[in-house]
């Protein structure tokens, strides 16, 4: 049972880690999709992405895959710009509402297995030659689900007060954050490439 808890610390410090701010700001961007009244759809989304992330770590450690971490450290920050190039098209310039459930699952399932990939080498070295890592998979990754909900509740906290403290329309929100995170991303591929 000591194991299975300093595995969920593991999942749970993966994902709340500051230093490691990409997932923050990719669980930010997806944030934008849905309202805090949206919360059950927010909650499968992330799911969805936690499901890619398991795949990803699943298959390296069993050496099914192997992607080159160079690869992947490029593609984390260029999942969160084009996440959030789908929000601005989404909110701003579609005539229609391109932002249905099934494609954001997809899509985030998809982002999902790319992340998971950029832990999955530092993971698979943490647990050896282990015989037995079910639990410790499994325990990995409900901590990272429950850091995820962790982020995304203060996320959806965080735009709230702010949008009700300063008395702006949601849509200019999005266009302040937004900014950051392009701004953010395209220095994490200028200095990850």
């Amino acid at each position: 049972m000591e194991n299975f808890w300093i595995y969920l610390s593991i999942g749970f410090n993966h994902i709340t880690d500051l230093q490691g701010y990409d997932h923050i700001l990719f669980l930010s961007t997806i944030g934008f999709i849905y309202s805090y009244k949206e919360w059950k759809k927010f909650l499968i989304l992330v799911t969805a992405f936690t499901i890619g992330h398991s795949i990803t770590l699943f298959l390296n450690i069993f050496n099914i895959i192997y992607i080159p971490s160079k690869l992947i450290e490029l593609l984390i920050p260029i999942t969160i710009l084009i996440s959030i190039i789908k929000v601005l098209y989404s909110t701003f310039i579609a005539k229609t509402k391109l932002q249905k459930d099934w494609f954001n699952y997809i899509l985030i399932l998809f982002f999902g297995l790319i992340h998971g990939a950029g832990f999955s080498n530092y993971l698979k070295a943490i647990l050896g030659k282990s015989s037995n890592i079910w639990d410790k998979l499994l325990a990995f990754n409900i901590g990272l689900e429950l850091g995820q909900i962790i982020i995304l509740i203060l996320f959806l906290l965080f735009s709230r007060i702010v949008v009700s403290l300063l008395q702006i329309r949601y849509k200019l929100f999005i266009i302040f954050i937004s900014i950051i995170i392009i701004i953010l991303s395209i220095n994490m591929i200028i200095h990850r490439n």
